[in-house]
């Protein structure tokens, strides 16, 4: 027999063994070793047989002063099989039922935390993101002295992002609609200006200037006789506004070129 050949025979007789014991331990009425088995089924990253056997003895310690630890470690086993909604309704029970428990400051973050790795892309339904975001306030309310404040300030700010960048598709959307059925360039603008008010410290500062800039432009391109005087001075701030903003913008000479039929307008 070959040495490779011994290992996997080894290696499938441990692993016959080792699930002959878990279900060995599944079929016990023993609550206590169930619940020591769940914890180093835990330690071993053995995240749904630790979940299973918690679960199993969670009724069993009701109301017991092992029963906040049966609940974390429901959330933890959740938390590493990376089913973060399941892991976020454990530490929410957690903080109902015990709001000044020893793990409460671990749940606080974690309940943001589940929200955070769960939100969607920008371009869906934004809900969870603003449900992680409120979470991760209240943490840092609570617990402003917490080793996790650092990070929740830093995912907070990445969903900060992403609804700042959904903003931003939003309003290059309206811009590129144009003037189809109404003026959208406008709410191309309105859209831009509304997120930098929202999210004032977000990624995309530069790309939603240049859009309020694109939209005056068009704007002024677009007006009546009557207030095409009134669209080229807001083209024109808009144009050195952005300018001395983003000066070494990608955008500059686009905008360069278009800064003169500006200045030719206003001629």
């Amino acid at each position: 027999m070959s040495r490779l050949k011994a290992y996997i025979l080894v290696f499938f007789a441990l692993s016959l063994s080792s699930c002959g014991e878990y279900q060995k331990i599944l079929k016990s009425r023993d609550p206590e070793q169930k619940y020591q088995a769940a914890l180093q089924y835990f330690e071993q990253q053995k995240y749904v047989r630790s979940q299973t056997l918690l679960e199993d003895v969670a009724a069993y310690y009701k109301g017991t002063e092992r029963a906040a630890d049966v609940v974390i470690y429901l959330a933890r086993s959740y938390m590493g099989q990376k089913s973060y909604s399941s892991a976020a309704e454990y530490y929410e029970a957690y903080l109902r039922s015990y709001p000044k428990g020893q793990y409460a400051p671990e749940a606080s973050f974690q309940i943001g935390h589940c929200y955070y790795l769960d939100a969607p892309d920008p371009k869906l339904d934004q809900d969870i993101t603003y449900r992680a975001i409120e979470a991760f306030d209240v943490f840092i309310e609570s617990y402003p002295e917490s080793q996790y404040v650092r990070q929740a300030y830093k995912e907070q700010n990445e969903l900060y992002d992403r609804l700042a960048y959904k903003e931003l598709l939003n309003a290059k959307l309206y811009y590129n609609l144009g003037t189809y059925l109404g003026n959208n360039y406008l709410s191309a603008e309105i859209t831009a200006r509304n997120a930098l008010k929202d999210y004032p410290s977000n990624s995309y500062i530069e790309e939603l200037n240049y859009i309020i800039f694109l939209s005056k432009y068009q704007l002024m391109v677009n007006s009546q006789a009557s207030r095409m005087q009134e669209r080229v001075q807001e083209a024109e701030d808009e144009y050195y506004s952005f300018k001395t903003s983003f000066p070494n913008s990608k955008h500059i000479s686009a905008l360069e070129r278009m800064g003169k039929e500006i200045m030719k307008r206003k001629k």
